[in-house]
């Protein structure tokens, strides 16, 4: 039986419930903001860790939807191993150049332990992180590297981030935390641009169309010591570059506990975080404490509030995390944005009222060079253009300025551009 299909054998008045189970399910479940998970996060894929697959009472693919959704864990510490594999070309000490204007404004000014550039940094490698959350009052997230460690901490109204390898502190105030709804967490939209726990990564997935996806429970795992059962998900469509997501959900909590997203190119996960350790229970209350450490150079950032501009910008509608460009301010930022298709294939297609990129046959030197090294060329009704790809995400920008992107293929971003001109 499909994924949210009732038998034959089900009445009138059960069919209706199930299309209202399926709703409610699919609120949480959209293949269009995978896009936004890989180009913006988050390729090893470890196997499950654990002794055997546990045997655990059937469910269906809804039912577990919605334990996921129905999961409500307010206390918890762990650790958490994630990496990622994008297939992105070695740009040296660009990435780092980037990030840090990105932190600092266009001077390149700033702070090192400004959240919105340093957790850019889980968007490729391998990297161990350590969580803990006592409520929606306390949380905080430690990016843990060799000799160093970085730390993103929310206490009542106070947030601070630390990088003790450059002895960088950068401090906000949370003026919604007091007084913002469960739906304004806006204290936590500026760490959570980039998904970096299982839970994050598998809400961004599970919000998905069930007319364009196969959703499945696939079998039962440990993960962490915790007994899980795994749902699958895989497009009904073709072209688009997801192959599959798999998502293991702790069978008591149903607290997602790791995520893995292959191409469908095969190979190594795009993305694969996973809880290594979990214990839910209530974190001491000094894990949320901090005090600058002497000497430590302390940046102010934007005040957070529910209806100020830090906060505008990285909230969506409705509550949602924001990304930067939703709503109004993404029409600013592109003239006539548009989706074109549905479900994993979707393709987004906007002008930049500019020239396209600069070319070495163009006259475009070494920008030309290097940005001709990086993509290919491709041509057809729509003109010529230059296909920019990874292993999940490809763009198509055409010599005069529009762009057409989305986890699909190369190929279908050139039948897209077609059929628009």
């Amino acid at each position: 039986m499909a994924p949210y299909e009732s038998d034959d054998s089900s009445t009138g008045d059960e069919a209706d419930d199930m299309r209202a189970g399926r709703r409610k399910a699919t609120r949480y479940v959209v293949p269009v903001a995978v896009v936004g998970v890989a180009a913006a996060t988050i390729g090893l894929v470890p196997a499950f860790a654990g002794s055997g697959d546990p045997d655990l009472p059937d469910v269906t693919a809804q039912q577990l939807i919605e334990k996921i959704a129905a999961s409500d864990v307010q206390q918890l510490s762990g650790t958490v191993k994630i990496s990622t594999d994008l297939g992105l070309p070695n740009l040296g000490g660009l990435e780092s150049s980037l990030g840090g204007v990105a932190g600092g404004g266009r001077d390149g000014s700033g702070s090192s332990a400004d959240p919105s550039s340093k957790l850019l940094e889980l968007a490729s490698g391998t990297h161990t992180l350590r969580v803990a959350s006592d409520g929606e009052g306390k949380q905080k997230l430690s990016l843990l590297d060799k000799a160093a460690e970085y730390s993103v901490i929310h206490n009542g109204d106070e947030v601070w981030a630390y990088d003790s390898k450059s002895n960088e502190a950068y401090h906000m105030k949370d003026a919604s935390s007091g007084s913002a709804g469960k739906g304004e967490k806006g204290t936590k939209d500026r760490s959570e641009d980039v998904p970096a726990t299982p839970k994050e990564l598998a809400e961004e997935a599970l919000k998905a169309s069930d007319d364009t996806t196969s959703v499945t429970v696939d079998g039962t795992a440990q993960v962490a010591g915790r007994d899980a059962y795994k749902l699958l998900i895989k497009p009904k469509q073709s072209g688009s570059t997801v192959g599959a997501i798999s998502i293991a959900v702790d069978a008591k909590t149903g607290l997602p506990l790791k995520f893995t997203l292959t191409p469908a190119s095969g190979g190594a996960a795009v993305v694969d975080a996973g809880f290594t350790e979990v214990e839910f229970a209530k974190p001491a209350a000094s894990t949320f404490d901090f005090s600058p450490p002497k000497g430590a150079k302390v940046t102010e950032g934007d005040e957070l509030k529910a209806d100020g501009p830090a906060a505008k910008e990285h909230k969506g509608d409705k509550g949602d995390r924001g990304r930067p460009g939703d709503g109004e301010d993404l029409g600013k930022e592109f003239q006539g944005l548009n989706v074109i298709g549905e479900g994993w294939s979707s393709i987004a297609r906007f002008d930049t009222g500019g020239e396209g990129l600069p070319s070495e046959g163009a006259g475009g030197g070494d920008a030309g060079r290097f940005l001709d090294s990086l993509g290919d060329h491709v041509s057809g009704k729509f003109g010529s253009g230059t296909v920019f790809s990874t292993r999940l995400v490809n763009a198509l920008i055409t010599d005069d300025g529009k762009v057409y992107a989305g986890a699909v293929t190369k190929d279908a971003l050139v039948k897209a551009a077609n059929a628009a001109n």
